[in-house]
């Protein structure tokens, strides 16, 4: 068959490849537990309280892969697999490469090298995501804590903003890899108080209200292939209405 004879028109609907990272204890975990047939890969111990399906914990890199490889060749009827958390499968590839290379430490490795030689790995364990995905038709997704990091804009100054809590490298492979990357965070609104000697205090002020935020701004990384509204609630069915749209 021709080239151009293989040429498809129109939408592609696909499991959602999602990364979800946000501040501590907001919900990522049972947000995700809400998403369809969901199966948890633990690369650390945090899902007591939540009722769920999940595998044993990965304490190797290799019981990771090989946790993705029994969800490939075993029959089962999940739909989703849930990585918890990236941060955490981060330590382990880091041990994996400090073992490969007979070293301590991954900053033994001259050069920052190290989490080069790291990219590996991780682009392994996408691969094997990326087979679940395509093969068995799950949806992926990524749990990762955040942190605040310095962000040298080229056309601005410089200013803090809210980053997955992952090495730059390792973080820019799993991001250009996902579908969504979405922020997770308290709503909080600020107050303008009155000091004296015309001074002003801007105090936070927030109601304990849940959101994600699905698009990037100068205070955290998102993007969304869904075009989603900016702000959803922490909420999966909120996320949910719009995969009938646009994606499955």
């Amino acid at each position: 068959m021709k080239l151009l004879e293989q040429v498809m028109s129109g939408k592609t609907p696909a499991p959602r490849r999602v990364m979800l990272y946000g501040v501590q204890g907001v919900g990522k975990s049972t947000w995700a537990a809400c998403a369809p047939k969901p199966i948890f890969l633990q690369t650390e111990d945090g899902l007591g309280e939540i009722d769920c399906d999940k595998l044993p914990l990965s304490t190797t890199y290799d019981g990771s892969m090989k946790a993705l490889s029994a969800l490939y060749m075993e029959p089962h009827s999940y739909q989703t697999v849930v990585i918890d958390s990236l941060d955490w499968l981060e330590r382990l590839i880091w041990v994996e490469v400090c073992r490969k290379r007979n070293v301590e430490s991954i900053e033994d490795i001259g050069y920052a090298k190290g989490y080069i030689f790291a990219l590996t790995q991780w682009r392994e364990f996408l691969e094997g995501l990326t087979a679940l995905r395509n093969d068995k038709g799950m949806a992926v997704i990524l749990i990762a804590h955040a942190k605040i990091e310095r962000f040298e804009n080229p056309e601005t100054e410089s200013y803090d903003r809210f980053v997955p809590r992952l090495h730059k490298l390792a973080a820019a492979v799993v991001q250009e890899w996902c579908d969504e990357v979405f922020f997770a965070s308290y709503k909080v609104y600020t107050k303008q108080t009155e000091e004296g000697f015309n001074r002003k205090r801007a105090q936070g002020i927030g109601t304990g209200e849940r959101i994600i935020r699905t698009q990037e701004r100068p205070a955290h990384v998102a993007k969304n292939r869904l075009n989603l509204p900016e702000e959803l609630p922490l909420d999966w069915n909120a996320y949910a209405q719009y995969l009938t749209q646009g994606g499955k």
